[in-house]
């Protein structure tokens, strides 16, 4: 092959081919008339030879490993464009075929000779075809005398005219009149077809000389274009007429509305007064009711005049507002209540509104002097004891000063009676007998309000109307003053409008000012639960706001929840070691406590490994379970009500809190009645340093005929329940066996299930149910079955520890395979014949299979290849389609305009003539 571009060894590959170039011979050829077959054939083979080489592409080789002299394979070279190529070939012939013709319901049958017999050529399916047709035109002419061919006229055979086709023949049932006239024949058709005319009527129309010959395309089409430009003149007079009186009519309108709305004169007697039917009174008809009055019925269309007035008055379409952004929602919220709270000011001074914002200082009510002396005038601050408008100013004064007065004796009250609610604080202490010398050990978790004290109830003054702007507090006493004076009800109203005030997208500032709010609320929070009467509502309108600042702003939130936790470790390391069974040491939490750690899990996520405010929550949760001592049954309370937590917290990583589940057997222990004497005879290895202390042996129920029925605990009553409050025993007793139950189905699915429940329900056969209520003794029976069920089912399910099972290693062996049916050692054969066939058949359908799965592909992309090729033509032809639509409508529109600006130019040129 020579070298060089792709050109040049194609010109030398065909000169040494001897396919172009002169011919490597001495003497003269002589000159063919045609080239030989055979010579044909083998420039094509040359030719070929010749594409091969100049593109390797085309042809596939595939190497072996071993090349065996002599032997013949099949498959070592191919050529996949031309395997590809007549495959698409053929599945157009039989794959497309059969895909158009899919859904038609019927179809055309081929009917022509030959057409159905591929052995038939071209030519040989011509000649039967005409062969055919002249057989069948044979037919017509076998009995046909003449053989002369028919005289035709204009196409028109002669033989088959008849004489009296043009003559009107009328039946027998017409008239004589119209007898005579169907015989006479018309004067046009004697001078046509009965030579008549000659030359006498030279001088007639083109109608009247002959039949009229045919006209020419020129002809016809200025013919046409005349008839339109007439057609189009006349439509454009008559529009021009109506137009003309139109403007007529509307010049003579002034004149034609005068004569049907003037009120005809007044007759000059005086007229008799109207006496309405209903009131009696009698009214005397003014000018305008006498028009009215004296108006012709034809001339009263109160259809029309109803409507019309319905179409002025009908409402407007209007555009639709865009979709505002987050930033344009806060600030048109802020602009509405600032808005709001300047009418507000403005309507308690008394003021009249004013939409727009600094109209009310120039709008605002003159006061009447002596020059407006009238006969009902009077001096409104002389005479302010009567209806006029001084009396809501003086009523509202009064009221503001009898408030006042109750606030200065309701703060008396509070002075009294602080000392007693400092004591029964949650954050001062836990017990009545806590002297104030000891305040400084347990620190307060929020400083207390000298407004919240002694008050179950805000102060409210109905007389006063709530504000619409608040400024943001940035600590707790300064959201008290705001409050003050404020429902309960009204608080989450309080809170909205100020978040919506200091939204963060109005100005930098707002950040920080929302991060303090947040810590606001949670001592908020801590602060309505820690009074002797705590307001619990006012905690869920408080978390519907915190959730989403502390969403918005969780580090901050996030340091202030560890703060609180970390006040409360102390409180409880102090307390600890003041004495864990000392009565007045404060360990177990108090509402406040609780309330905060409710509040957590409801905002930030329990189910993490390690979380910055839910981990140390954890940590201290157990602390207070697992260290602190039970004395009393707010103790008790306490203790379930962290439960209950633990509950919460582990619904979704379902870890093991053995502190939890040890006080919940421990209370039921200290409450219940049960045959175990110390702590020894208990089951397992649950600690209880408590059991059957002198501090908890007046926890337990006592013996009575008629034993208390647990009701729904409510925690602010149990905390403050007394020793011998058997109700509150029962509810304590109720929901420990409740959460028994419910920590027993959390736990169900660990493998140390039966360890843990294993003593629990022993315990539970050890209490006496007999001296319990009716609901206890059905809670106790209910958990007893269901922690034996689980037991026994956890029993069938453990299985003993066995080593790893793994399939046996067989031994090695060096003994050859010999095969006595076959020298190849290249495939593997079965000695079963039976077998070996059956691995052949298997062999064979999924090479078919995996054959087929290629070509049902290959079909798959030639269909998607010609749905593609089809849609594109489709949206080509759509596209002219509305090309031309599109142009043929600009034409039109142009024209529109250049008829609208003669319009124009014409009413102008009216006018001003």
């Amino acid at each position: 092959m020579a070298k060089g571009s792709q050109l040049v060894q194609l010109k030398t590959a065909l000169n040494q081919a001897g396919v172009i170039g002169q011919k490597a011979s001495g003497k003269k050829r002589k000159r063919s008339a045609a080239p030989l077959e055979k010579d044909k054939l083998k420039t094509a083979a040359k030719l070929e030879e010749i594409h091969r080489r100049l593109n390797p592409f085309d042809e596939k080789v595939t190497k072996l490993k071993h090349n065996v002299g002599g032997r013949k394979l099949k498959g070592m070279s191919g050529k996949p464009a031309k395997s590809k190529q007549a495959g698409l070939e053929q599945r157009k012939k039989s794959l497309l075929k059969e895909w158009e013709e899919k859904n038609r319901a019927g179809g055309i049958v081929d009917r022509r000779f030959g057409e159905n017999d591929p052995t038939m050529s071209l030519e040989e399916r011509m000649l039967e075809r005409f062969t055919r047709e002249r057989q069948r035109a044979s037919k017509s002419a076998a009995f046909n005398v003449e053989d002369e061919d028919e005289l035709t006229h204009y196409g028109q055979s002669l033989s088959k005219l008849d004489d009296f086709d043009d003559v009107a023949l009328q039946s027998e049932d017409d008239n004589d009149d119209e007898d005579l006239n169907a015989r006479n024949i018309d004067r046009e058709i004697v001078n046509k077809t009965h030579f008549g005319g000659f030359d006498d009527h030279e001088d007639d129309d083109e109608d009247d000389e002959g039949p009229a010959r045919k006209k020419s395309k020129a002809e016809v089409m200025a013919e046409v274009m005349a008839k339109s430009k007439e057609h189009k003149l006349r439509r454009q007079m008559e529009k021009d007429a109506e137009e003309n009186i139109r403007h007529e009519l509307d010049d003579q309108f002034a004149d034609l509305r005068e004569l049907l709305f003037a009120a005809p004169p007044l007759p000059t007697t005086t007229q008799a007064p109207i006496i309405e039917p209903q009131t009696g009174s009698p009214e005397v008809p003014t000018k305008d009711d006498a028009a009215v009055l004296y108006i012709a019925p034809e001339t009263q269309d109160s259809a029309y005049d109803q409507r019309v007035r319905e179409l002025a008055f009908d409402k407007r379409s209007k555009p639709k507002d865009r979709t505002k952004t987050e930033e344009e929602l806060a600030l048109e919220a802020k602009e509405a209540l600032e808005k709001a709270e300047r009418r507000r000011q403005r309507r308690m001074e008394g003021l009249p509104e004013s939409d727009s914002e600094g109209e009310g200082g120039g709008r605002a009510k003159r006061k009447r002097g002596g020059d407006d002396l009238e006969d009902d005038f009077y001096d409104e601050d002389e005479q302010w004891g009567g209806l006029g408008a001084g009396l809501a100013e003086r009523n509202i004064e009064d009221d503001e000063e009898e408030a006042e007065g109750e606030d200065d004796s309701s703060d008396g009250e509070e002075d009294s009676a602080g000392e007693d609610e400092d004591d029964a604080s949650v954050f001062e202490g836990f017990s009545d007998d806590e002297s104030e010398e000891e305040e400084g050990e347990h620190e307060q978790l929020v400083r207390p309000a000298k407004v919240d004290k002694g008050k179950g109830k805000a102060k409210t003054n109905s007389n006063k109307e709530l504000p619409y702007t608040f400024p943001c507090p940035e600590n707790h006493e300064e959201f008290l003053e705001i409050i003050e004076g404020i429902e309960d009800k009204d608080i989450p109203i309080v809170l909205q409008r100020i978040r919506a005030l200091h939204h963060t997208s109005l100005a930098a500032e707002n950040k920080f000012k929302l991060q303090k709010f947040a810590s606001v609320l949670i001592d908020h929070i801590l602060s309505v639960s820690s009074v002797k009467r705590p307001r619990l509502h006012v905690i869920n309108a408080l978390y519907s706001h915190l959730k989403p600042i502390v969403k918005a702003y969780p580090i901050p939130a996030a340091q202030h929840f560890n703060s609180k936790l970390s006040l409360m470790h102390k409180n409880l390391k102090r307390g600890l070691a003041k004495g864990a069974t000392d009565p007045e040491s404060k360990t177990w939490p108090g509402l406040a406590e609780l309330s905060l750690l409710r509040v957590i899990p409801l905002i930030w996520p329990t189910s993490d490994l390690h979380h910055a405010v839910v981990s140390p929550t954890r940590t201290l949760m157990g602390s207070y379970l697992g260290l602190c001592r039970v004395r009393s049954l707010s103790d008790i309370a306490s203790g379930l009500f962290l439960c209950t937590l633990w509950l919460q917290f582990e619904a979704l990583s379902k870890r093991l809190v053995p502190e939890a589940v040890n006080f919940i057997v421990n209370a039921i222990l200290h409450i219940a009645p049960h045959s175990f004497e110390s702590i020894q005879s208990l089951p397992g290895t649950f600690p209880s340093p408590d059991f059957q202390s002198d501090l908890c042996k007046p926890l337990r129920l006592s013996k009575s005929k008629q034993p208390p029925e647990a009701s729904v605990p409510n925690l602010s009553q149990l905390l403050e329940a007394r020793l011998d409050d058997q109700q509150a025993k029962a509810s304590l007793l109720g929901l420990a066996i409740d959460l028994c139950g419910r920590f027993a189905d959390l736990y169900k699915g660990l493998d140390g299930f039966i360890e843990l429940f294993d003593p629990i329900y022993t315990i539970l056969q050890g209490v006496d149910g007999s001296k319990l209520g009716h609901s206890i003794q059905s809670r106790h029976a209910g958990l007893s079955d269901a922690l034996a069920r689980l037991l026994k089912f956890a029993r069938q399910s453990r299985q003993p520890l066995r080593l790893q099972a793994h399939k046996p290693i067989p031994i090695a062996t060096y003994v050859p395979k010999f095969e006595t049916t076959s020298s190849n050692f290249l495939r593997q054969r079965d000695p079963d014949f039976e077998r070996n066939e059956a691995a052949k058949l298997k062999a064979q359908y999924k090479q078919e299979r995996k054959g087929a799965i290629r070509e049902l592909r290959k079909d798959a992309r030639f269909l998607a290849a010609v749905e593609q090729q089809k849609q594109v033509q489709k949206d080509k032809e759509y596209n002219e389609h509305m090309k031309k639509a599109f142009t043929s409508m600009e034409g039109e529109r142009a024209e529109q305009k250049a008829t609208e600006k003669e319009k124009a130019k014409d009413k102008r040129r009216r006018g001003k003539k």
